[in-house]
Parts: structure tokens; C-alpha cells; sequence
């Protein structure tokens, strides 16, 4: 059965009920030097009162279960074989082909680095939950398992790391991604970034979105799609794979920003501000546009920089949705049909060709 799993169904999950504590003092409690117990209640997404060193009792159930579902997905880039790589960039891709796959690496290198430095500084200290920060520590850890994949990626087809390294600084079309994200991220980092504050939990719930629902939702999703395109024709089918996996764990990460942000404007009774959420996705757009039209300045077979954009649109109606705001681009149409089973591992390998995909914790993620 083919699985969408960006199609995952976010309603679900939904926290019980917690028990309550014991009404009598707790093991260890004494005049000489015990704690209350900590009550379920005082915990919040931000500002929680809580024990943040006392995982249980949950109050967010299902942010544990993404630490689980996260665990199931492992995997290390020298697992798959990247001979045949080696080979179609060398003697089958046309000067086009090479122009879209060295940029597409370049851009993702250090955009998970940012995105790492994003979960890590600026979001994870400021959750006091700790189960939503022990999924932020497997997030940290994916976000640098994902670098180390792209670095793979290069050193094997023996690219100049020098030169890819350091195109986000010199291609202003990659640098304008990165300078947008950074801009969103550079309040929020900040350690002493008050968010008993109304505006700045404004700001901070602006930037969570940005980075689950845009920057991973939508760039990152849609980002590896050229690579996609040619693994449909044959070509770089091991970097394809890699991102495969790191399309799992993508959307994982997704899912469960989606899930904050709608948790968080709940429980804060806190609303988007509609202007600040359109000149968002306007500049998303415009740098994801500019970027398009840099890394396939010349078309391919079956993808260009239209198409790209067309598909850009669709999938950021697809993640409001899943936020419950309005559509950014209301009749974007699904441009790449493909694109979500493309995305999918496949579980017809032959096993003398790659590895084997259907193992045991991998094959036992469920999606739906």
C-alpha cells in the first residue's frame, strides 16, 4: 500500500485526559527537605511551571510518540551505495543536470545547520515541557545526521567542498533563503527573549511557524524535488534515496512544529496576526521564486522552475491547512502528482543495487 505520509493526519494523537497526582505526599516528601508533586497542569509549551527534569506525567502524549516514531527511522548515510552517483554525474548529466544538483547541496547544507541552531538555541531552551524537548534533542541530532549527508554526498562525486561550501555566501539567489531565515530566527535566539510578553510570544509563535511550516514544511519538502526528477529518469539514484530518508524525518519534524504552533495559539489564546502571516509567505515566495529561477535557469526533461513554484504554492495551502489558517495561495493546483510517492521510500529494491529499506524499525513507521 502506498503510503502519503505528508498527508499525515495531525488531529490525531490528541492528548487524554493525565492523572492526576496522588493526593498523598509523595515518596521521600518530609519538613526536612521534600517537594510538592508536580501537578500535570502547571505545564505549558512556554512559560510552564512545571519540573522541566520530570518527564512524566505527560501532558503532551503525543510529543512523546513523535520521540518514538523519530527513533524508528534510523539510519546513517553510508548505508547506501553511491557508485552509480559517481558514474551519472561524471559521464550521464548535461551541464544543466550538474548546475541543479551542485546547487540544490550547496542550499541544503547549510540550511540544516540552520535549522539545527534553530531547534537547539532558539526553541528548544524556550520549551518547558520536557517532552517536547526530548523530540527537539532527536531533531537536533537529525538536523546534523542530514549535514553529514550532504557532506557525504559531495566527497563521494569528489565535488570542491571549498567552492559548493560557500555558495550560500556568493549566489545571491541561495543567500537570499538563508538571510531571510536567519532574519527570523536572530530575535528569538536571544537567551533573555521574555515570553511572558505578549508581542514577543507573537514573535517567537511568527518564527516557530516559519521554520515547521515554511522553512521544513515547504522548502525543504519541495526543495529536494529536482533531485526527485532525476531519480524518476534513472539518474543519482543514491543521493536520491539519502533525501528519502531525510524526507522522513522532515516530515516528522513538520508535523510536530504543526502541532506546536497549533497547540501553543491555543493554550496561549493567541491568534496569528493576518498581515504579518501574508508579508511572510509573500517573502517566502519571492525568495523560493528567485532561487527557482537561478537552479533551473534551464529547464530539464520533466521540471522547471515553473513547475517548481506551481508546487511551492500547493504544498503551502496544503501546511495552512494543517495549521488552520487561511490558504496563502487559495487554486494552487498540485503541479507534480509524483511528487509524494516519489518522496516515499520504495520497498521494490533490488537488493544488489542498493539496500534494503524494509527493515524492521524503518518499515514500522506508520504514516497515515
Amino acid at each position: 500500500m502506498t503510503t502519503h505520509f505528508d498527508d499525515w493526519d495531525l488531529s490525531s494523537s490528541v492528548a487524554t485526559e493525565p492523572r492526576k497526582p496522588a493526593s498523598s505526599s509523595p515518596s521521600g516528601a518530609s519538613a526536612s527537605g521534600g517537594v510538592a508533586a508536580i501537578n500535570v497542569s502547571d505545564k505549558r509549551i512556554v512559560n510552564g511551571k512545571g519540573d522541566i527534569n520530570q518527564l512524566a506525567p505527560f501532558k503532551y502524549p503525543w510529543a512523546w510518540e513523535f520521540f518514538l516514531k523519530g527513533n524508528r527511522n534510523h539510519w546513517t548515510p553510508l548505508e547506501i551505495n553511491m557508485a552509480q552517483d559517481v558514474h551519472d554525474y561524471h559521464h550521464k548529466l548535461t551541464a544543466a543536470e550538474r548546475h541543479i544538483f551542485e546547487n540544490v547541496l550547496a542550499y541544503l547544507t547549510t540550511s540544516d545547520i540552520l535549522a539545527m541552531r534553530n531547534i537547539g538555541l532558539a526553541v528548544m531552551e524556550k520549551m518547558s515541557a520536557p517532552e517536547l524537548q526530548i523530540y527537539q534533542a532527536r531533531q537536533v541530532y537529525e538536523e546534523a545526521l542530514h549535514t553529514w549527508t550532504y557532506q557525504h554526498c559531495i566527497e563521494s562525486i569528489g565535488l570542491d567542498q571549498t567552492e559548493v561550501y560557500n555558495r550560500y555566501r556568493v549566489v545571491p539567489e541561495i543567500h537570499g533563503k538563508i538571510a531571510l531565515a536567519n532574519r527570523r530566527l536572530d530575535k528569538v535566539l536571544r537567551s533573555d527573549f521574555d515570553l511572558t510578553d505578549r508581542a514577543n510570544l507573537h514573535e517567537f509563535a511568527l518564527s516557530y511557524f516559519f521554520f515547521a511550516v515554511i522553512f521544513e514544511g515547504c522548502w525543504f519538502y519541495n526543495g529536494f524535488t529536482p533531485i526527485f526528477a532525476l531519480q524518476r529518469r534513472g539518474l543519482m539514484k543514491g543521493t536520491a534515496e539519502q533525501l528519502q530518508y531525510i524526507m522522513r524525518d522532515e516530515v516528522l519534524h513538520c508535523a510536530f512544529g504543526i502541532r506546536v504552533v497549533r497547540e501553543l495559539l491555543k493554550e496561549e489564546n493567541l491568534t496569528l496576526e493576518p498581515q504579518a502571516l501574508r508579508t511572510l509567505w509573500d517573502e517566502a515566495e519571492a525568495a523560493e521564486r528567485a532561487y527557482a529561477r537561478y537552479i533551473l535557469r534551464d529547464s530539464v526533461l520533466g521540471y522547471n522552475a515553473d513547475l517548481h513554484m506551481q508546487q511551492f504554492r500547493f504544498i503551502a495551502n496544503r501546511r495552512a491547512r494543517q495549521v488552520g489558517v487561511d490558504e496563502p495561495f487559495p487554486g494552487a493546483e498540485n503541479a507534480l502528482p509524483w511528487l509524494d510517492e516519489q518522496a516515499n521510500l520504495r520497498k521494490e529494491k533490488n537488493f544488489f543495487e542498493t539496500r534494503v529499506t524494509e527493515y524492521q524499525t524503518g518499515g514500522a513507521l506508520q504514516w497515515d
